[in-house]
């Protein structure tokens, strides 16, 4: 029996219990449901009664509670010991503004390429304002030491448009990591010259062709030529000079919904190899409707050697375009199950988490979604597509009373378990409808056939309320493990420093040769004894922001030494035996001639 006849099966039984025990007493007492307005908020309170908003918690959805013996990832805020103190200004003045509502990002990379990730923090401001000197980005430089210093203007990265996210790799293959930034009005590419400074080629390189409203952006080699492609998400058509007035039946000033707005179309920019760009056109397959934008992440998810885009879209079905050996794209998400949740509706999807939590060999996608409303786990099948796996394996009921954003999944603490990072904070205030508007950070861990809520756990930070957007994972300090930053809106953003200890693990950092120097798309399979662990170097993920282009896997409390099959995006098989683990292992992509098999790393 298939996953979703099982869940369908037990939720009407389910469904059917509830009416005859509870109807006399529960329905007489609250009137039926009220049919939304587009004003209102996406699932506002006032638009359920409270017998189907508890029904939509999913009886079967029950939590499972942390054991004694379970592993709990370790972490702990040391912006403030870090010298990293940025805030990111909504510029919020009561006006409600849409753009105001869903900007903070940040990426991670080695600008000076001395092994010490460094940390690029987008900017907000004054939305309206044309000043040079609103809203600038910030660039911290890692000292090593655990500190990090704030680099000066002359880096030229500061940039003063209101800023939303964020992405970064090394486009034009010379050896340094770039920056392309998203931004309400004109995106703004960095390119890195490699003397500590950085150049605006924004308009020379062809990325700055419109004035929309772009929330997150990936890079990927779409067409397998060697050279960065970007995916640019744009969000809906919004004048924050004239905007809409979305104030509700009482006067008072409300964040716009998006079904009130038209939506903007993405762009996807091929690059030429000279360090510019060409627009690509609808003959490609990639122009799809009413996308409002918000996430994105680029990965082979049917493997088949050619990188996909799947698309996180704002109350509208999501995207996923299948790649045609690089010449042609087919939008394929409803028909693969990834477009709406199990249930067959359109979710307000945000963030993009991905990951092989299953260890089937292909890369899971976790979406996040607005209050009322579950994120959404969608299981890859491989050929046979993606299921909706939210509710069977205990995501569900979590989840529904909160606003999620960025999202990262991975093993933290090393001890063979997948792990949910999920940072959350309300659009609005609506505090007086019942909903929080600051809300604490959550965090879930696999624990073989359920996810497990453990954010209690997992230190003082999940404890603390705020509106959080962009994660960014990276191992700053070098230890093996991922550490996290956290942009939240006007609160100081968090380095969450891993403090997990006790398992055995193994760190891959890939150098592309033939394939794009950053290696994106490069997929890792490491086989320890009998198990096999996947991973693959994607672009985008989270939600406007920027992870280390890193692979981390955990081996508990084994030992032994590892298989390290690395499938280059140029086609390349690279396979390294008896490779011990407790070690950061760089590669860099050999030619055909030099492939070497059988070899024991020391």
């Amino acid at each position: 029996m298939s996953p979703s006849v099982y869940h369908t099966g037990r939720f009407l039984f389910s469904v059917f219990l509830i009416l005859l025990f509870a109807a006399c007493d529960q329905i007489q007492n609250n009137p039926p449901p009220k049919k939304t307005t587009p004003t209102e908020n996406r699932n506002s309170p006032e638009s359920q009664s409270t017998f189907f908003r508890e029904l939509s918690l999913d009886v079967i959805d029950e939590p499972t509670v942390v054991s004694a013996d379970m592993q709990v990832p370790q972490f702990r805020d040391v912006h403030t010991q870090a010298g990293i103190e940025f805030v990111y200004d909504s510029g919020a003045k009561g006006d409600q503004l849409m753009v105001e509502a869903i900007g903070g990002g940040a990426g991670w990379l080695d600008y000076d390429r001395d092994s010490l990730i460094d940390v690029y923090c987008v900017q907000g401001g004054d939305p309206v304002s044309n000043s040079p000197d609103q809203g600038q980005n910030l660039l911290f430089r890692n000292q090593g030491n655990g500190s990090f210093s704030e680099l000066p203007q002359v880096t030229g990265v500061r940039n003063s448009g209101y800023g939303q996210g964020v992405t970064i790799a090394d486009f034009n293959n010379d050896g340094f990591d770039d920056i392309y930034v998203t931004n309400v009005g004109q995106n703004a590419l960095y390119q890195n010259m490699g003397d500590g400074t950085f150049e605006d080629v924004s308009e020379g390189s062809g990325t700055a062709t419109t004035q929309l409203w772009s929330s997150s952006a990936a890079w990927g080699d779409l067409n397998r030529d060697g050279n960065l492609d970007l995916y640019v998400c744009n969000y809906v058509k919004y004048d924050v000079r004239h905007p809409k007035d979305c104030s509700d039946s009482k006067g008072i000033k409300r964040t716009c919904h998006p079904n009130e707005m038209e939506a903007e179309f993405n762009e996807v920019y091929f690059s030429l190899g000279n360090g510019q760009f060409t627009l690509a056109g609808d003959e490609l397959g990639l122009r799809a409707a009413d996308g409002k934008s918000l996430g994105v992440v680029i990965s082979d998810l049917d493997r088949d050697q050619y990188p996909d885009i799947y698309v996180a879209n704002d109350v509208t079905p999501n995207f996923l375009f299948l790649n045609h050996e690089g010449q042609s794209f087919r939008n394929a998400a409803i028909e693969k199950g990834c477009a709406m949740s199990g249930d067959g509706n359109n979710q307000a999807s945000m963030g993009i988490a991905h990951g092989d939590y299953d260890r089937n060999g292909f890369l899971d996608l976790y979406v996040t979604h607005f209050t009322d409303d579950s994120n959404t786990l969608y299981a890859n099948l491989g050929e046979a597509g993606f299921y909706d796996a939210t509710k069977t394996t205990g995501l569900h009921r979590p989840t529904i009373s909160f606003l999620a954003f960025g999202t990262v999944m991975g093993d933290f603490n090393h001890d063979r378990h997948m792990n949910l990072f999920v940072a959350n904070g309300h659009i609005d205030q609506l505090q007086d409808q019942g909903y929080d508007w600051k809300m604490t950070p959550l965090l879930f861990s696999y624990q073989g056939d359920q996810w497990v809520e453990c954010s209690a756990q997992a230190g003082p930070y999940f404890s603390q309320k705020l509106i959080g957007r962009g994660v960014a994972a990276g191992d700053y300090d070098n230890d093996g493990d991922q550490d996290l930053f956290v942009v939240n809106q006007n609160d100081p953003a968090a380095l969450l420093q891993n403090d997990s200890e006790g398992n055995h693990w193994l760190k891959v950092m890939l150098t592309g040769t033939t394939s794009n120097r950053t290696a994106i798309g490069t997929k890792v399979e490491v086989r320890q004894n009998d198990e096999l662990f996947f991973q693959e170097v994607v672009g985008g993920s989270s939600y406007g922001s920027s992870g280390q282009y890193a692979l981390f896997f955990g081996f508990g409390q084994i030992d032994s030494d590892c298989q390290v099959k690395i499938i280059w995006p140029s086609g390349e098989i690279q396979v390294l035996e008896q490779v011990p683990v407790d070690q950061t292992l760089k590669l860099i992509e050999p030619a055909a001639s030099e492939l070497t098999l059988g070899k024991k790393l020391l």
